[in-house]
C-alpha cells in the first residue's frame, strides 16, 4: 500500500462541501450552481500536493512568476459591512498572514493587498456569491482578478473559534504572541479557519503541530500603493513587455536567492513608513558599500542558499498518504536542510566584524544553538558528503547514499544491488559499442532513466541506419538518443531497487525529522535573515553601478539633481537631472510644458525615488530628503493618449475619484493630464475643482497639465507653485522653418510655450492674413484673462507672509541649533521678510 497508492489528493470530499471556478466566467457565474467537488474532481487537477515538492535553486527571475498563494476573504454583515478579514498562505512557504481592517465602498485596501499577494486561488463564503445576491466585494474581486480561481465554501467553515484553535495548535512557539494580537479579531480568525481547513484538504497533508509562522499584518505599517499606481510606475511589470526587466524591480534586483527576490518585490509594492526601520536598513547598505570584504564575503555565502522558505514548507507538512514521491521529497529536502545548516557558520563568519545594529542583530540570531543541535542530529544519520548537487543523476545518487552505512542492514543490501545494476547498464552499453563499432555512451534523464546517446561528427551511419535492436530513436543535429529492450528491463529493475532504497531511507528520515521538529523553528529566523541580507546586498550592488545617494527623512521633499532610475538603465546617456522641492508651505506644484517635454517622466521619477527611499535603498540624486508617504497615488496620462472618447474620460474620473476618497495629509499625489478626455471647458473645470479639493490637504501634490489657466491658482493659494519644462526654438538652415528642441530641464514659473496651434499654422500653407488675424484675436483674449487674474500687491504680501510662517515652523521643527542660536536665526529670518514687505504702523519687532 505504501508504493501502490497513487490516488488523487482529493479525499473524503463529501466532508468539505465546496465549489470552484475561474473568475473569468464572470461574477454572476463564479462558484454558483456548480456540482460539489466530490462530483467533479477535475476542478482540482491543477492542485498537485506540495508535500511532494522539492526545493530547487530556481533563478530569482522566476521566483515569483508562478502563483502559489491561497487567500481566504470574509466580510462582516449588517452593521459590520466593510470590516474585512483575510488570511493567506503561500503553498511554498509555511507562513500564515492574517489581516483585518475597515475598508470603504471602493474596497481599495482589499484589492491592493490581493494584487500584492498575486493569489492562485481565493476562497470566499458561499453566502457572498449567491446567485442574484452577490456582495459588492465579491463582484469587485472577480472584476479585478479575472484569471484567478474563486472557490466558495459553506459559511460554517468561516468559524472564528475554530480559527483560534487552529492557530493555537499550529503556531510555532516563537510566534505565539500572535494569539494576544488576534484573539479579538474575529474576521481574520474566521478566514484562517476556512483557509487552513481548505489547504490541508487540497494538499492531502497536515501541518505538524507548532510548525507554522503566523503573523498579523496591519495596514498601518506599510505605505499603500494601489494597483493602478504600481502599473503606471512600472514597479514590477513593464507595461509594454511583461518579460522585460525595465522596471524598478529590475533596476534593484541583484538578489541571489528566491527568498531575496520575493522580499524585494513585496517591499517595492509595500514600502515601509517607519523612519527608524528604514534608517537601520540604510546603515547596513552604507556599511556594505564602505566595507568591500564584508560585501563580497556575504554575497559569496548568500548565493549558496537554496529556497529556505520552500524547504520549510515541505519539512513541516505531514503527508496523509505515503508514496514514492513523498518519500523521495523528504529525503531530498533533508539533504537540502543539511546543506542550508552547513552555511550558518560561514554566514556568521562573514558577519563577525560588522558594525551596524541590524547586522549585529542578525549575527546574534545566528548564534542560536538550535542550528548546531539540528546539524549534529542530522550528521549522526546522514553521510557527511551528502549534499545538494546539480544534475538529476548526481542528486539521485546523493539520495540513495544519504544514510550512513551500518544503520540498516537491508538498506545496505539494496544499495549494493542498485550499484550492481548501474554497473551492468554501463557494461552492457560498452559491449554494444564494441559489437557495432559505434561511439555509444551512457546518458540519464529523470523522464527516460538510463538511455544510450551517440554523436557522429560528420560521419555517416554504417548501412545508413542504426541497428534494429535500438528503439525509440530521436535525433537532434548530430546526436542520436535511443534505448533497447534489454536496457528498458534493466531500467525497471533499477527503479524497483530505488523504490526499496527510498522506502527504507524514508523510514529513517522520518524518525530523524521527528527528533528535530522541536528545534526546526529557528529556520524561520534564518530564512528572514538570508532574504533580508540578500535584498540589502542587492541595494548595495545597485549603488555600485550608479551614483546613488543616501536619503534623509524630514518633513520636506527635496531632491537635488535627481534622475529617473529606469530610464537610466534604458538610455545610452545619463538622463537629464532636475530639482524637486515641496514643503508644507508649498505642497502643491503645477507643472506645464508642451508634449514630449518630460513632464510624465519627471513625475514618475519623483514617485520612484520616494519608493526607493522608503524601502531602504539609495536614490538616484546628488542629495535627497523625503517626508514619509503613507500612500502614493499616481494618475499618469500618456502624451499620445489624447483622444476624446467616453472610455478615456470615465477611466480618468474613476482614478481621480479613488485618489480623492483615499488621500490624506501624508500622501504623495501625482496627477498627469487630467481632463484630456473631454472638452477644454469641462477639463479646466474638473481640474480646477480637483485641485481646490486637494489644496485643502497637506499632501504633497504634483499636478502636470496643458491647461495653462490653472497656473493662475498661485495668486489665490499661497501653497501653490508653478514650474515648467523649458524648450528651445531652433530655425532650420533654410531659415523659414522652426522646430522645438527639448531641454528636459525644469524651471520655476508657468510655461511660455503657448498657442501650439498658431505655431503649427505658421509652417503650414495657411494664408498669412488668416494667421495674423488669429494672433491678434488670441493676444486680445489673453490680455483680458491676464487682467482679471493678475496678482495684486496685497495678494503677493499674503503669500510671502504665509511662506514665512511655514518656514519658521519648519525651521523650528527640524533645526539642530541650540535654543539661543535658533532664536537669533528665527528673528533674522522674520526681519528679512518684514524688510521686503514693510507695513505702516508695524514697528514693534515683538508684534
Amino acid at each position: 500500500s505504501y508504493f501502490g497508492d497513487k490516488s488523487s489528493c482529493v479525499e473524503n470530499a463529501s466532508t468539505f462541501n465546496l465549489t470552484s471556478s475561474s473568475s473569468a466566467r464572470g461574477p454572476n457565474s463564479a462558484g454558483i450552481g456548480k456540482p460539489p467537488l466530490s462530483a467533479s474532481r477535475s476542478v482540482f487537477r491543477s492542485h498537485t500536493p506540495l508535500a511532494g515538492y522539492s526545493v530547487t535553486s530556481s533563478s530569482t527571475v522566476s521566483a515569483h512568476s508562478v502563483a502559489s498563494v491561497v487567500v481566504a476573504v470574509v466580510e462582516g454583515r449588517g452593521l459590520a459591512r466593510g470590516e474585512v478579514g483575510m488570511a493567506s498562505i503561500d503553498l511554498k512557504n509555511p507562513e500564515v498572514i492574517l489581516s483585518q481592517f475597515a475598508d470603504n465602498t471602493t474596497y481599495a485596501k482589499v484589492i491592493t493587498k490581493l494584487k500584492i499577494l498575486t493569489p492562485l486561488e481565493i476562497i470566499m463564503s458561499n453566502t457572498a456569491c449567491d446567485a442574484g445576491n452577490t456582495t459588492k466585494l465579491f463582484s469587485l474581486m472577480t472584476e479585478h482578478f479575472k484569471n484567478v480561481t474563486f472557490t466558495t465554501v459553506q459559511r460554517k467553515y468561516f468559524n472564528e473559534t475554530k480559527g483560534l484553535e487552529y492557530i493555537e495548535q499550529l503556531c510555532a512557539s516563537e510566534f505565539s504572541t500572535i494569539l494576544m494580537e488576534v484573539q479579538s479579531k474575529y474576521y481574520c480568525l474566521a478566514a484562517a479557519a476556512a483557509l487552513l481547513k481548505y489547504v490541508e484538504f487540497i494538499q492531502n497533508s497536515l501541518y505538524a503541530p507548532k510548525s507554522l509562522k503566523v503573523r498579523f499584518q496591519g495596514s498601518e505599517k506599510t505605505a499603500m500603493i494601489d494597483s493602478s499606481s504600481a502599473q503606471n510606475l512600472e514597479l514590477v511589470i513593464n507595461n509594454r513587455d511583461s518579460r522585460n526587466s525595465h522596471t524598478l524591480f529590475g533596476v534593484l534586483n541583484y538578489t541571489k536567492t528566491p527568498g531575496g527576490s520575493r522580499r524585494l518585490r513585496s517591499n517595492i509594492l509595500e514600502p515601509l513608513v517607519d523612519a527608524e526601520s528604514i534608517n537601520m536598513r540604510l546603515d547596513c547598505v552604507q556599511e556594505l558599500l564602505q566595507d568591500e570584504e564584508l560585501f563580497f564575503g556575504l554575497q559569496a555565502v548568500i548565493s549558496k542558499f537554496l529556497d529556505t522558505e520552500q524547504l520549510l514548507s515541505v519539512l513541516v507538512q505531514i503527508p496523509k498518504q505515503d508514496t514514492v514521491k513523498t518519500a523521495e521529497s523528504k529525503i531530498t529536502n533533508l539533504i537540502y536542510l543539511k546543506h542550508t545548516l552547513e552555511l550558518v557558520e560561514p554566514l556568521k563568519a562573514a558577519l563577525r566584524s560588522c558594525n551596524t545594529p541590524l547586522l549585529k542583530a542578525y549575527y546574534s540570531s545566528l548564534e542560536d544553538k538550535r542550528f548546531e543541535t539540528i546539524l549534529e542530529k542530522i550528521t549522526t544519520v546522514i553521510n557527511d558528503d551528502a549534499r545538494y548537487t546539480k544534475g538529476c543523476l548526481s542528486m539521485r545518487t546523493q539520495k540513495c547514499y544519504a544514510v550512513k552505512p551500518n544503520i540498516n542492514e537491508f538498506l545496505d543490501i539494496a544499495r549494493r544491488t542498485y550499484t550492481e545494476i548501474i554497473d551492468d547498464i554501463a557494461g552492457m552499453i560498452m559491449q554494444l559499442a564494441e559489437k557495432y563499432n559505434l561511439p555509444l555512451k551512457t546518458s540519464f534523464s529523470s523522464a527516460r532513466g538510463f538511455f544510450i546517446q551517440m554523436t557522429l561528427d560528420g560521419a555517416a551511419l554504417p548501412n545508413g541506419q542504426l541497428p534494429s535492436e535500438f528503439t525509440k530513436v530521436t535525433k537532434i543535429k548530430n546526436t542520436y538518443s535511443f534505448t533497447s529492450a534489454d536496457l528498458i528491463k534493466m531500467n525497471e529493475r533499477c527503479q524497483e531497487s530505488l523504490r526499496e532504497i527510498y522506502h527504507m531511507t524514508y523510514l529513517i528520515v522520518c524518525k530523524l525529522l521527528n527528533e528535530i521538529y522541536e528545534h526546526i523553528h529557528c529556520l524561520y529566523k534564518l530564512s528572514d535573515i538570508v532574504s533580508m541580507l540578500d535584498m540589502l546586498l542587492s541595494f548595495a550592488h545597485a549603488c555600485t553601478l550608479s551614483d546613488y545617494v543616501r536619503p534623509e527623512f524630514t518633513d520636506t521633499l527635496a531632491i537635488k539633481q535627481g534622475w529617473h532610475p529606469i530610464l537610466e538603465k534604458i538610455a545610452v546617456e545619463k538622463p537629464v537631472s532636475n530639482n524637486t522641492y515641496l514643503t508644507e508651505g508649498n505642497n502643491f506644484v503645477i507643472i506645464t510644458g508642451p508634449n514630449m517635454s518630460g513632464k510624465s517622466t519627471y513625475l514618475k521619477q519623483i514617485a520612484l525615488c520616494q519608493i526607493m527611499a522608503q524601502i531602504g535603498s539609495y536614490v538616484p540624486a546628488e542629495y535627497c530628503s523625503f517626508r514619509i508617504a503613507e500612500q502614493i497615488f499616481t494618475r499618469i496620462g500618456m502624451d499620445d493618449d489624447i483622444e476624446t472618447n467616453a472610455s478615456t474620460f470615465m477611466k480618468e474620473m474613476k482614478e481621480i475619484t479613488y485618489i480623492i476618497q483615499n488621500a490624506n495629509d501624508k500622501s504623495l499625489i501625482i496627477i498627469d493630464e487630467l481632463g484630456r478626455g473631454t472638452s477644454a471647458e469641462e477639463g479646466i473645470g474638473i481640474c480646477y475643482a480637483a485641485c481646490e479639493y486637494l489644496l485643502n490637504l497637506k499632501a504633497f501634490t504634483l499636478f502636470a497639465t496643458h491647461f495653462l489657466e490653472l497656473c493662475h491658482m498661485d495668486g489665490l493659494y499661497p501653497n501653490v507653485e508653478n514650474y515648467h519644462f523649458e524648450v528651445q526654438h531652433v530655425r532650420s538652415s533654410a531659415g523659414n522653418k522652426e522646430k522645438i528642441a527639448y531641454t528636459y530641464t525644469l524651471s520655476k514659473g508657468c510655461t511660455e510655450e503657448k498657442n501650439y496651434g498658431l505655431k503649427a499654422a505658421e509652417v503650414s500653407s495657411l494664408p498669412s492674413s488668416i494667421i495674423l488675424d488669429a494672433k491678434e484675436i488670441t493676444n486680445h483674449i489673453a490680455k483680458q484673462i491676464l487682467h482679471r487674474q493678475k496678482n495684486t500687491p496685497e495678494m503677493m504680501k499674503q503669500k510671502a507672509v504665509y511662506h514665512l510662517a511655514t518656514r519658521l515652523v519648519q525651521t523650528a521643527r527640524n533645526s539642530r541649533l541650540d535654543p539661543e542660536s535658533l532664536r537669533v536665526f528665527l528673528k533674522g529670518l522674520k526681519k528679512k521678510f518684514e524688510g521686503s514687505f514693510p507695513a505702516p504702523g508695524q514697528g514693534d519687532e515683538h508684534q
